[in-house]
């Protein structure tokens, strides 16, 4: 059933590695736990979201990267993916983390996932192993964009525009006064309508301004869940 989901065929002792829980190795006297495999999981995934991050927003520097990598690669979404895969139900554990409902914790759940990923790519390599992370991501990173979080206002207007079929916004900037104390207003426009209106000190302020007024406006467009 796992192996459906992921759409590949992984060998039956590292799905078992990659499962075993240092609770369960230290209680059976075995040596091998999935640690090293999350290890390499989470160096594995945290590349490939890097790079998923970087050439879908060109425009973001990396500070601004950072945090949306922070939400889309943390422990409770790494979880709740873990969940969607029921991956709960194959984690071998000690009866202590048995008896206090481990197979439901964030962290061993996320350890899984990442210990899984793992077991992918020394399988797969990495080509196979970026094409079904990506699928697994997938709906995480498109929450993360709803929200708009880790994104400046332009961005995340960008990204919702494109999911509504709308085209790439664009904006019309204004300004006035002395060159010393200039003001500037910049309209939103999406697929060649004037949705918002934006006031500043430069003109990437105000078109931040109008962007994060159009995204508040246009987002109630967005199919309800």
């Amino acid at each position: 059933m796992l192996n459906e989901a992921l759409g590949v065929e992984l060998e039956p002792s590292l799905l078992e590695l990659a499962f075993t829980h240092r609770s369960f190795a230290y209680e059976s006297a075995s040596k091998e736990t999935n640690e090293r495999l999350e290890f390499l999981g989470d160096s594995v995934l945290g590349l490939i979201v890097t790079e998923e991050l970087y050439k879908r927003y060109p425009d973001l520097d990396e500070s601004r990267l950072s945090p949306l990598r922070s939400g889309v690669v943390n422990m409770r979404a790494l979880a709740d993916i873990a969940r969607t895969l029921e991956l709960g139900q194959y984690i071998r554990l000690g009866k202590g983390e048995e008896v206090t409902n481990g197979r439901d914790k964030n962290s061993l759940l996320a350890d899984a996932l990442e210990a899984l990923i793992g077991a992918i790519y020394l399988q797969c390599g990495f080509e196979k192993c970026t094409e079904i992370v990506r699928r697994l991501i997938s709906s995480t990173m498109d929450s993360a964009v709803a929200r708009g979080a880790g994104l400046d206002g332009k961005t995340a207007l960008q990204e919702l525009a494109a999911s509504l079929g709308k085209g790439a916004p664009e904006y019309v900037v204004t300004e006035q006064g002395p060159d010393h104390d200039k003001d500037f207003t910049a309209t939103a426009m999406v697929a060649g309508n004037a949705v918002a209106v934006g006031t500043g000190k430069s003109k990437r302020e105000a078109e931040q301004v109008a962007a994060r007024i159009a995204y508040e406006t246009l987002k109630t467009e967005l199919p309800e869940q």
